[in-house]
């Protein structure tokens, strides 16, 4: 098991980095697209919380108007909503707004395969169960991700983050990143199935408007 853990991280470094050199011409298009498409900057930084409970600082490419959470949907997001840009539009609907976490991958933060990174408020409501998420590094893709993605209700999505976290092996890894090409391409999943994104329920108090995420 320790070997298939170094062979992970290997991965991860070796992936994140061979990505990054080969899609750095899209990074400084993408990021020359937005600048001039909205005012605002070109990444998107967020809290989230990663393994063993520790907060790190998540990076996407930006593709909602800048203060997105003051208004609209607040909370949530929905296929049409006129907050998202038309740069935006393209980069939400082929996954490419998640090419920065390649750095969060070259940083040890995250992993390309695992959870996805969650928020504080998400955490403070799991369960003893739930909390299983945060044994491992949140990834660029996971188990959820290629089994539903924003399709299904976030209570299904911890429960099937959770199932990896207990039966990981890397040659899951494997299979869910080949399967991750095909989620992407036939851009599956991208919102629930009223065109809204799920609201995340728990027993706490609803989350400030600040707190909100654009995508999971």
């Amino acid at each position: 098991m320790r070997t298939a853990r170094l062979a992970k991280a290997c991965l991860d470094f070796a992936g994140a980095w061979l990505g990054l050199m080969v899609l750095s011409p899209l990074i400084y298009l993408f990021a020359m697209l937005i600048r001039l498409d909205s005012p605002g900057p070109v990444f998107f930084r967020q809290e989230r919380i990663g393994k063993n409970g520790k907060p790190f600082m998540s990076y996407k490419f930006r593709s909602m108007v800048d203060n997105a959470t003051a208004f609209g949907l607040g909370l949530n997001v929905a296929v049409d909503d006129d907050r998202i840009t038309r740069v935006g539009q393209f980069l939400r609907s082929t996954s490419l707004d998640e090419i920065p976490q390649l750095f969060n991958v070259l940083k040890g933060e995250m992993s390309l395969v695992g959870p996805r990174p969650t928020l504080r408020y998400q955490v403070e409501r799991y369960n003893e169960v739930q909390r299983r998420r945060l044994l491992v590094k949140p990834g660029i893709t996971g188990w959820a991700q290629i089994n539903g993605r924003n399709a299904i209700p976030w209570e299904e999505r911890i429960r099937l983050d959770v199932w990896y976290v207990d039966n990981w092996s890397l040659g899951l890894d494997l299979k869910i990143l080949a399967r991750t090409l095909k989620t992407v391409l036939r851009r599956e999943g991208l919102y629930g199935p009223e065109g809204i994104n799920y609201d995340f329920v728990g027993t706490a108090q609803q989350p400030a408007q600040e707190e909100q995420a654009e995508r999971a």
